[in-house]
Protein backbone atom coordinates (compact mmCIF):
# COMPACT_ATOMS: atom_id res chain seq x y z
CA UNK A 1 0.00 0.00 0.00
CA UNK A 2 2.53 2.18 0.48
CA UNK A 3 4.32 1.56 -2.39
CA UNK A 4 1.37 2.56 -4.09
CA UNK A 5 0.35 5.98 -2.49
CA UNK A 6 4.15 6.97 -3.20
CA UNK A 7 3.46 5.57 -6.76
CA UNK A 8 0.36 7.67 -6.78
CA UNK A 9 2.15 10.89 -5.06
CA UNK A 10 5.24 10.84 -7.64
CA UNK A 11 2.59 10.83 -10.12
CA UNK A 12 0.74 14.05 -8.98
CA UNK A 13 4.64 15.36 -8.83
CA UNK A 14 4.87 14.77 -12.16
CA UNK A 15 1.53 16.30 -13.53
CA UNK A 16 2.55 19.81 -11.52
CA UNK A 17 6.14 19.69 -13.11
CA UNK A 18 4.47 18.82 -16.76
CA UNK A 19 1.73 21.65 -16.08
CA UNK A 20 4.41 24.41 -14.59
CA UNK A 21 6.32 23.90 -17.91
CA UNK A 22 3.31 24.58 -19.79
CA UNK A 23 2.42 27.36 -18.28
CA UNK A 24 5.68 29.21 -18.25
CA UNK A 25 8.78 29.25 -19.77
CA UNK A 26 12.41 27.44 -18.53
CA UNK A 27 12.90 30.64 -16.74
CA UNK A 28 9.56 30.50 -14.85
CA UNK A 29 8.19 33.61 -16.49
CA UNK A 30 4.43 33.92 -15.69
CA UNK A 31 2.58 33.71 -19.29
CA UNK A 32 5.51 32.74 -21.36
CA UNK A 33 6.22 29.36 -22.71
CA UNK A 34 8.70 28.34 -25.10
CA UNK A 35 6.26 28.69 -28.09
CA UNK A 36 3.60 31.54 -26.88
CA UNK A 37 3.33 34.73 -25.01
CA UNK A 38 -0.47 35.01 -23.03
CA UNK A 39 -2.13 38.66 -23.09
CA UNK A 40 -5.34 40.08 -22.03
CA UNK A 41 -7.14 43.16 -21.62
CA UNK A 42 -9.27 45.50 -19.92
CA UNK A 43 -11.88 47.76 -21.24
CA UNK A 44 -14.79 49.95 -20.85
CA UNK A 45 -17.26 47.93 -22.62
CA UNK A 46 -20.02 48.97 -21.24
CA UNK A 47 -21.16 51.54 -19.06
CA UNK A 48 -24.06 53.07 -17.68
CA UNK A 49 -23.12 56.63 -20.27
CA UNK A 50 -23.13 54.48 -23.25
CA UNK A 51 -19.40 55.04 -23.48
CA UNK A 52 -17.43 51.87 -24.86
CA UNK A 53 -14.37 51.07 -26.21
CA UNK A 54 -14.94 47.42 -26.84
CA UNK A 55 -13.47 47.77 -30.44
CA UNK A 56 -10.21 48.26 -28.93
CA UNK A 57 -10.07 44.19 -28.48
CA UNK A 58 -10.66 44.05 -32.48
CA UNK A 59 -7.62 46.36 -33.04
CA UNK A 60 -5.12 44.22 -30.51
CA UNK A 61 -6.35 40.80 -32.08
CA UNK A 62 -6.09 42.37 -35.40
CA UNK A 63 -2.09 43.10 -34.87
CA UNK A 64 -1.56 39.52 -32.47
CA UNK A 65 -2.89 38.19 -35.41
CA UNK A 66 -0.49 39.20 -38.29
CA UNK A 67 2.12 39.07 -35.72
CA UNK A 68 1.34 35.19 -35.17
CA UNK A 69 1.07 34.65 -39.12
CA UNK A 70 4.36 35.84 -39.42
CA UNK A 71 5.93 33.48 -36.85
CA UNK A 72 5.62 35.48 -33.68
CA UNK A 73 8.15 37.30 -32.07
CA UNK A 74 11.74 35.52 -31.09
CA UNK A 75 9.82 32.52 -32.08
CA UNK A 76 6.95 33.23 -29.94
CA UNK A 77 3.31 33.29 -30.44
CA UNK A 78 0.84 35.81 -28.81
CA UNK A 79 -1.75 34.24 -27.39
CA UNK A 80 -4.30 36.47 -27.12
CA UNK A 81 -7.49 35.53 -24.33
CA UNK A 82 -9.39 38.68 -25.19
CA UNK A 83 -10.53 41.86 -22.79
CA UNK A 84 -12.71 41.75 -19.28
CA UNK A 85 -15.02 44.60 -19.16
CA UNK A 86 -14.73 47.28 -16.23
CA UNK A 87 -17.76 49.32 -16.87
CA UNK A 88 -16.15 52.59 -16.32
CA UNK A 89 -15.89 51.52 -12.85
CA UNK A 90 -12.91 51.85 -10.89
CA UNK A 91 -13.22 48.98 -8.67
CA UNK A 92 -14.34 46.63 -11.43
CA UNK A 93 -10.81 47.31 -13.29
CA UNK A 94 -9.09 46.94 -9.96
CA UNK A 95 -11.05 43.25 -9.92
CA UNK A 96 -10.59 42.58 -13.79
CA UNK A 97 -6.46 43.11 -13.36
CA UNK A 98 -5.90 40.91 -10.77
CA UNK A 99 -7.93 38.36 -12.46
CA UNK A 100 -5.97 38.50 -15.82
CA UNK A 101 -2.54 38.51 -13.55
CA UNK A 102 -3.40 36.03 -10.73
CA UNK A 103 -5.84 33.48 -12.20
CA UNK A 104 -5.42 33.55 -16.26
CA UNK A 105 -1.47 33.96 -15.99
CA UNK A 106 -1.28 36.33 -18.39
CA UNK A 107 2.28 38.09 -19.11
CA UNK A 108 1.26 41.77 -19.77
CA UNK A 109 -2.08 43.39 -20.13
CA UNK A 110 -2.57 44.67 -23.64
CA UNK A 111 -4.95 46.59 -24.91
CA UNK A 112 -5.74 48.75 -21.17
CA UNK A 113 -8.20 51.76 -22.52
CA UNK A 114 -10.05 52.28 -19.77
CA UNK A 115 -10.89 55.85 -18.20
CA UNK A 116 -11.32 55.14 -14.63
CA UNK A 117 -9.30 52.00 -14.84
CA UNK A 118 -8.33 50.95 -11.38
CA UNK A 119 -5.88 48.26 -11.43
CA UNK A 120 -2.43 50.35 -12.21
CA UNK A 121 -1.34 50.13 -8.55
CA UNK A 122 -1.92 46.26 -8.25
CA UNK A 123 0.20 46.16 -11.68
CA UNK A 124 2.91 48.54 -10.74
CA UNK A 125 3.08 46.69 -7.38
CA UNK A 126 3.22 42.93 -9.37
CA UNK A 127 5.78 44.60 -11.80
CA UNK A 128 3.21 43.56 -14.75
CA UNK A 129 3.92 45.34 -18.08
CA UNK A 130 -0.01 47.01 -19.28
CA UNK A 131 -0.31 48.62 -22.36
CA UNK A 132 -3.37 51.30 -23.77
CA UNK A 133 -4.49 54.52 -24.11
CA UNK A 134 -2.66 56.69 -21.06
CA UNK A 135 -5.30 59.32 -20.93
CA UNK A 136 -5.71 59.70 -17.03
CA UNK A 137 -2.89 60.05 -14.32
CA UNK A 138 -3.06 56.93 -12.80
CA UNK A 139 -0.56 55.93 -15.98
CA UNK A 140 1.89 58.81 -15.20
CA UNK A 141 4.96 58.11 -13.39
CA UNK A 142 4.80 54.33 -13.54
CA UNK A 143 6.95 51.88 -14.49
CA UNK A 144 4.74 49.36 -15.83
CA UNK A 145 2.17 50.97 -17.97
CA UNK A 146 2.86 52.23 -21.23
CA UNK A 147 0.77 53.99 -23.38
CA UNK A 148 1.01 54.30 -26.82
CA UNK A 149 1.09 57.77 -26.89
CA UNK A 150 2.76 58.03 -23.52
CA UNK A 151 1.00 59.81 -20.40
CA UNK A 152 -2.03 62.25 -21.18
CA UNK A 153 -1.61 63.80 -17.36
CA UNK A 154 1.25 64.68 -16.68
CA UNK A 155 2.01 66.56 -13.48
CA UNK A 156 2.94 70.44 -13.27
CA UNK A 157 6.52 71.02 -14.75
CA UNK A 158 6.30 68.22 -16.64
CA UNK A 159 5.84 68.02 -20.63
CA UNK A 160 2.50 68.68 -21.85
CA UNK A 161 1.46 68.77 -25.19
CA UNK A 162 0.72 71.50 -27.80
CA UNK A 163 0.08 69.37 -31.10
CA UNK A 164 -4.06 69.69 -30.73
CA UNK A 165 -3.86 73.66 -30.08
CA UNK A 166 -0.88 73.92 -32.93
CA UNK A 167 -2.76 71.60 -35.65
CA UNK A 168 -6.13 74.04 -35.30
CA UNK A 169 -3.89 77.07 -35.63
CA UNK A 170 -2.70 75.36 -38.61
CA UNK A 171 -5.92 74.48 -40.45
CA UNK A 172 -7.76 78.07 -38.81
CA UNK A 173 -4.97 80.38 -40.89
CA UNK A 174 -3.32 81.11 -37.41
CA UNK A 175 -4.57 81.60 -33.76
CA UNK A 176 -4.13 85.48 -33.59
CA UNK A 177 -7.36 87.07 -32.23
CA UNK A 178 -9.27 83.68 -31.83
CA UNK A 179 -10.98 82.03 -28.40
CA UNK A 180 -11.36 78.92 -26.73
CA UNK A 181 -13.76 77.49 -24.56
CA UNK A 182 -12.60 74.26 -22.94
CA UNK A 183 -15.83 71.86 -21.54
CA UNK A 184 -14.99 69.06 -19.06
CA UNK A 185 -17.07 66.50 -16.71
CA UNK A 186 -16.53 66.56 -13.05
CA UNK A 187 -14.74 63.28 -13.62
CA UNK A 188 -10.61 62.88 -12.91
CA UNK A 189 -9.51 62.14 -15.93
CA UNK A 190 -11.79 64.25 -17.83
CA UNK A 191 -10.97 67.96 -15.54
CA UNK A 192 -7.11 66.87 -16.06
CA UNK A 193 -7.48 66.26 -19.42
CA UNK A 194 -9.49 69.97 -19.28
CA UNK A 195 -6.06 71.71 -18.22
CA UNK A 196 -3.66 69.61 -20.22
CA UNK A 197 -5.78 70.83 -23.60
CA UNK A 198 -6.34 74.57 -22.22
CA UNK A 199 -2.76 75.21 -22.43
CA UNK A 200 -2.70 72.90 -25.58
CA UNK A 201 -4.63 76.04 -27.26
CA UNK A 202 -3.02 78.91 -25.37
CA UNK A 203 0.48 77.48 -26.79
CA UNK A 204 -0.83 78.06 -30.03
CA UNK A 205 -2.01 81.72 -29.37
CA UNK A 206 -5.52 80.89 -28.77
CA UNK A 207 -6.90 83.27 -25.81
CA UNK A 208 -9.08 80.56 -23.27
CA UNK A 209 -12.03 82.52 -22.46
CA UNK A 210 -13.31 79.50 -20.34
CA UNK A 211 -13.16 76.21 -18.51
CA UNK A 212 -16.19 74.58 -17.10
CA UNK A 213 -15.91 71.02 -15.26
CA UNK A 214 -19.21 71.32 -13.76
CA UNK A 215 -20.59 68.63 -16.03
CA UNK A 216 -22.03 65.64 -14.64
CA UNK A 217 -20.11 62.72 -15.75
CA UNK A 218 -22.38 59.83 -14.60
CA UNK A 219 -25.13 60.84 -17.21
CA UNK A 220 -26.11 63.53 -19.74
CA UNK A 221 -27.91 66.55 -17.92
CA UNK A 222 -31.78 66.77 -18.45
CA UNK A 223 -31.31 70.64 -19.35
CA UNK A 224 -28.34 71.77 -21.21
CA UNK A 225 -29.77 75.26 -21.18
CA UNK A 226 -27.42 76.86 -18.23
CA UNK A 227 -24.00 74.84 -19.65
CA UNK A 228 -25.27 76.61 -23.46
CA UNK A 229 -25.93 79.97 -22.03
CA UNK A 230 -22.31 79.94 -20.18
CA UNK A 231 -20.76 78.83 -23.37
CA UNK A 232 -22.55 81.22 -25.55
CA UNK A 233 -21.39 84.94 -23.55
CA UNK A 234 -17.77 83.57 -22.35
CA UNK A 235 -16.14 85.98 -25.11
CA UNK A 236 -17.09 88.72 -23.24
CA UNK A 237 -20.67 88.34 -23.54
CA UNK A 238 -20.53 86.63 -27.37
CA UNK A 239 -19.47 82.95 -27.79
CA UNK A 240 -16.29 81.86 -28.30
CA UNK A 241 -14.47 81.17 -32.01
CA UNK A 242 -13.74 77.47 -30.84
CA UNK A 243 -15.34 74.98 -28.15
CA UNK A 244 -13.07 71.95 -27.44
CA UNK A 245 -15.17 68.95 -25.61
CA UNK A 246 -12.82 66.94 -23.68
CA UNK A 247 -15.75 64.39 -22.63
CA UNK A 248 -15.63 60.27 -22.67
CA UNK A 249 -19.21 59.90 -24.19
CA UNK A 250 -21.10 60.21 -27.40
CA UNK A 251 -24.38 60.68 -25.50
CA UNK A 252 -22.85 63.73 -23.74
CA UNK A 253 -21.12 65.30 -26.64
CA UNK A 254 -23.99 64.79 -29.07
CA UNK A 255 -26.10 66.58 -26.58
CA UNK A 256 -24.11 69.62 -26.36
CA UNK A 257 -23.36 70.28 -30.11
CA UNK A 258 -26.99 69.45 -30.62
CA UNK A 259 -27.98 72.49 -27.70
CA UNK A 260 -25.06 74.73 -29.28
CA UNK A 261 -26.52 74.78 -32.32
CA UNK A 262 -30.04 74.99 -31.84
CA UNK A 263 -28.83 78.09 -29.56
CA UNK A 264 -27.06 79.20 -33.03
CA UNK A 265 -23.42 78.75 -32.29
CA UNK A 266 -21.33 79.34 -35.67
CA UNK A 267 -17.81 78.48 -34.04
CA UNK A 268 -15.76 75.53 -34.34
CA UNK A 269 -16.43 72.14 -31.89
CA UNK A 270 -13.65 69.50 -31.59
CA UNK A 271 -13.19 66.83 -29.40
CA UNK A 272 -10.62 63.95 -29.04
CA UNK A 273 -13.85 60.84 -28.90
CA UNK A 274 -16.14 61.36 -31.94
CA UNK A 275 -13.93 60.11 -34.82
CA UNK A 276 -16.17 56.65 -34.85
CA UNK A 277 -18.29 56.05 -38.22
CA UNK A 278 -20.16 53.60 -36.08
CA UNK A 279 -22.23 56.77 -34.41
CA UNK A 280 -22.96 57.87 -37.46
CA UNK A 281 -25.69 55.09 -38.32
CA UNK A 282 -28.12 57.83 -36.11
CA UNK A 283 -29.53 60.69 -38.03
CA UNK A 284 -29.26 62.82 -34.89
CA UNK A 285 -25.74 61.91 -33.95
CA UNK A 286 -25.04 62.35 -37.43
CA UNK A 287 -26.39 65.44 -37.54
CA UNK A 288 -24.74 66.69 -34.12
CA UNK A 289 -21.64 66.12 -35.25
CA UNK A 290 -21.60 67.46 -38.63
CA UNK A 291 -18.79 69.57 -39.10
CA UNK A 292 -17.34 68.66 -35.70
CA UNK A 293 -12.88 68.50 -36.06
CA UNK A 294 -12.05 65.25 -33.94
CA UNK A 295 -8.82 65.44 -32.78
CA UNK A 296 -7.18 61.29 -33.04
CA UNK A 297 -3.94 60.50 -31.87
CA UNK A 298 -2.80 58.31 -35.24
CA UNK A 299 -2.78 58.98 -38.87
CA UNK A 300 -6.65 59.07 -39.67
CA UNK A 301 -8.36 55.92 -41.75
CA UNK A 302 -8.95 57.89 -45.06
CA UNK A 303 -5.19 58.33 -45.02
CA UNK A 304 -3.24 57.11 -47.79
CA UNK A 305 -0.19 56.35 -45.72
CA UNK A 306 0.79 52.04 -46.07
CA UNK A 307 0.56 51.82 -42.66
CA UNK A 308 -2.99 52.60 -42.66
CA UNK A 309 -3.77 50.56 -45.65
CA UNK A 310 -2.04 47.72 -43.33
CA UNK A 311 -4.42 48.31 -40.44
CA UNK A 312 -7.67 48.11 -42.52
CA UNK A 313 -6.51 45.04 -44.40
CA UNK A 314 -5.41 43.49 -40.96
CA UNK A 315 -8.52 44.45 -39.14
CA UNK A 316 -10.44 43.03 -42.19
CA UNK A 317 -9.43 39.70 -41.77
CA UNK A 318 -10.09 39.07 -38.11
CA UNK A 319 -13.37 41.24 -38.52
CA UNK A 320 -14.87 41.33 -41.86
CA UNK A 321 -16.94 44.05 -42.77
CA UNK A 322 -16.78 46.27 -39.45
CA UNK A 323 -16.40 49.79 -39.74
CA UNK A 324 -13.56 51.28 -38.27
CA UNK A 325 -13.54 52.86 -34.94
CA UNK A 326 -10.78 55.13 -32.82
CA UNK A 327 -10.99 52.55 -30.07
CA UNK A 328 -9.93 49.50 -32.99
CA UNK A 329 -7.15 51.74 -33.82
CA UNK A 330 -6.10 52.17 -30.18
CA UNK A 331 -5.84 48.71 -29.66
CA UNK A 332 -3.86 48.15 -32.84
CA UNK A 333 -1.36 50.16 -32.18
CA UNK A 334 -1.17 49.61 -28.55
CA UNK A 335 -0.16 46.36 -29.68
CA UNK A 336 1.88 47.45 -32.31
CA UNK A 337 3.97 49.07 -29.43
CA UNK A 338 4.13 46.08 -27.07
CA UNK A 339 4.86 43.54 -30.17
CA UNK A 340 7.94 46.05 -30.91
CA UNK A 341 9.27 45.87 -27.16
CA UNK A 342 9.12 42.20 -26.67
CA UNK A 343 11.17 41.67 -29.90
CA UNK A 344 13.84 44.31 -28.06
CA UNK A 345 13.65 41.96 -25.43
CA UNK A 346 14.86 39.37 -26.94
CA UNK A 347 14.49 35.42 -26.88
CA UNK A 348 15.24 34.69 -23.04
CA UNK A 349 12.65 36.44 -22.13
CA UNK A 350 11.41 37.78 -18.29
CA UNK A 351 9.06 40.45 -17.16
CA UNK A 352 12.15 42.14 -15.61
CA UNK A 353 14.06 42.04 -19.09
CA UNK A 354 11.57 43.15 -20.79
CA UNK A 355 10.72 46.53 -18.40
CA UNK A 356 14.22 46.98 -18.28
CA UNK A 357 14.14 47.20 -22.13
CA UNK A 358 10.98 49.30 -22.12
CA UNK A 359 12.23 51.99 -19.42
CA UNK A 360 15.54 51.44 -21.15
CA UNK A 361 16.18 54.83 -23.55
CA UNK A 362 13.45 52.82 -25.91
CA UNK A 363 12.46 54.67 -28.77
CA UNK A 364 9.76 53.31 -31.52
CA UNK A 365 8.49 55.25 -34.67
CA UNK A 366 5.55 54.78 -36.95
CA UNK A 367 3.50 57.03 -39.21
CA UNK A 368 0.33 54.90 -37.92
CA UNK A 369 0.52 56.35 -34.38
CA UNK A 370 3.86 58.44 -34.45
CA UNK A 371 6.52 57.93 -31.97
CA UNK A 372 7.08 56.92 -28.52
CA UNK A 373 9.99 57.42 -26.18
CA UNK A 374 10.86 56.00 -22.58
CA UNK A 375 10.99 56.26 -19.99
CA UNK A 376 10.61 60.38 -21.09
CA UNK A 377 6.95 59.63 -22.04
CA UNK A 378 6.06 58.09 -18.44
CA UNK A 379 5.61 61.35 -17.66
CA UNK A 380 4.85 63.04 -20.70
CA UNK A 381 2.53 62.82 -24.07
CA UNK A 382 4.36 61.78 -26.82
CA UNK A 383 3.39 65.25 -28.90
CA UNK A 384 1.05 64.00 -31.84
CA UNK A 385 -1.95 64.16 -33.22
CA UNK A 386 -4.23 64.63 -36.64
CA UNK A 387 -7.43 66.61 -37.01
CA UNK A 388 -10.40 64.69 -39.01
CA UNK A 389 -13.67 66.61 -39.70
CA UNK A 390 -17.13 65.48 -40.85
CA UNK A 391 -18.28 67.24 -43.73
CA UNK A 392 -21.84 65.43 -45.34
CA UNK A 393 -21.69 62.59 -43.02
CA UNK A 394 -18.39 61.38 -44.20
CA UNK A 395 -14.99 61.90 -42.63
CA UNK A 396 -12.15 63.64 -44.26
CA UNK A 397 -8.47 64.32 -43.36
CA UNK A 398 -8.14 67.76 -42.31
CA UNK A 399 -4.43 67.53 -40.70
CA UNK A 400 -2.49 64.49 -41.12
CA UNK A 401 -0.53 62.85 -38.01
CA UNK A 402 2.02 65.72 -37.19
CA UNK A 403 4.44 65.50 -34.00
CA UNK A 404 5.02 68.99 -32.09
CA UNK A 405 7.20 69.91 -29.06
CA UNK A 406 5.72 69.71 -25.57
CA UNK A 407 5.72 72.75 -23.15
CA UNK A 408 6.23 72.74 -19.52
CA UNK A 409 2.92 72.22 -17.92
CA UNK A 410 1.70 75.38 -15.79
Amino acid sequence: MRRGLCAAAALVLLAGCAAQQKGSSEGGTQGVTDTTVKVGGVLTKTSASGYSTKDAEIGAKARFERANAEGGVNGRKIEFIGAEDDNQDAAKGDAAAKKLVQKDQVFALVPVHAPNFGGAAFLEQQGVPWFGWATGPQWCGTKTGFGYNGCLAPKPGAGSQTWWGRQMADLLGGAAGKTVYVQTTDSSGSKYGGTTISQSFQAAGFKLVGLDSGLPAAAPPPDWLPYVNKIMTSNGGKAPDIVASIIAGTKFNVGLYSALKKAGYQGVLTDATSYDSAILKDPASAQALEGVIAAPMFEPFESSAPEIAQFRKDVEKVAPGAQLTQHMAIGYWSADIFLDMLKKAGKDLTREKFLAVGNGSYGYQNPGFGKVDYPRDHTEPNGCGALVKLVNGAFQVAKNMKCFDNVPLK
